[in-house]
């Protein structure tokens, strides 16, 4: 039976019509799903503050951030059981260590990336409301906290903190400040300055920024 002149229009259509690809036709249509960035685990931030201070599991500075840092995981968690049961286990934990190694950072207290404890031979003591950012860099004999008023301190990245210093008030701290040792600051330090003195005296940074 021969095809009739509608049928064999119709074929001569479909001969002139380009060749498919079919893998790349569903590979436009469908975008494969992109990979997320891992996210820093609680064990990766244990096994970074582990190293940075000292590979010692006695260290009494990585000890103080073990308990601060399962405080914070406590107050975060969404159950009330939950919530009270870590919030008991924090209370007894830091009664034993903030008495014997004289650190004192409450779970309230935000904290980020690689924060490093120098020299733990004495006290440190942190506002519950303070901020700091990441790196910062603290020695022994340092107070971040009020002036007999409302707010803590906010405080940048790169920050470095001298022995016996005190950073108070609702103040700010610029990003990559240095505040020598012995030195009270009551009011806000711009990036990339030192402050030095007792009160504090406000001195650009020499040199590039670290």
């Amino acid at each position: 039976m021969k095809p009739s002149a509608r049928m064999r229009t119709r074929l001569r259509r479909l001969s002139t019509l380009p060749d498919m690809d079919l893998q790349s036709s569903a590979t436009s249509r469908v975008s494969m799903p992109k990979a997320r960035p891992h996210s820093d685990t609680a064990w990766a931030t244990l096994r970074a503050d582990y190293r940075r201070h000292g590979g010692a599991i006695t260290n009494g500075a990585f000890i103080s951030l073990c308990v601060y840092r399962f405080g914070r995981w406590g107050i975060r968690q969404r159950s009330a059981l939950v919530r009270g049961l870590a919030s008991k286990a924090y209370g007894l934990a830091n009664l034993f260590v903030a008495n014997i190694t004289k650190i004192w950072i409450p779970p309230r207290a935000t904290i980020g990336k690689d924060f490093h404890i120098i020299n733990n031979e004495g006290s440190l003591s942190i506002h519950p409301d303070a901020v700091i950012g990441d790196r910062l860099g603290v020695m022994h004999n340092v107070t971040i906290g009020t002036n007999m008023r409302e707010g803590a301190p906010v405080i940048g990245d790169d920050v470095f903190i001298g022995v016996n210093s005190t950073v108070l008030g609702a103040i700010t701290i610029g990003d990559r400040v240095t505040i020598a040792a012995n030195t009270a600051v009551t009011t806000n330090v711009p990036p990339d300055s030192i402050a030095a003195g007792s009160p504090a005296r406000i001195y650009p940074r020499l040199g590039p920024p670290r």
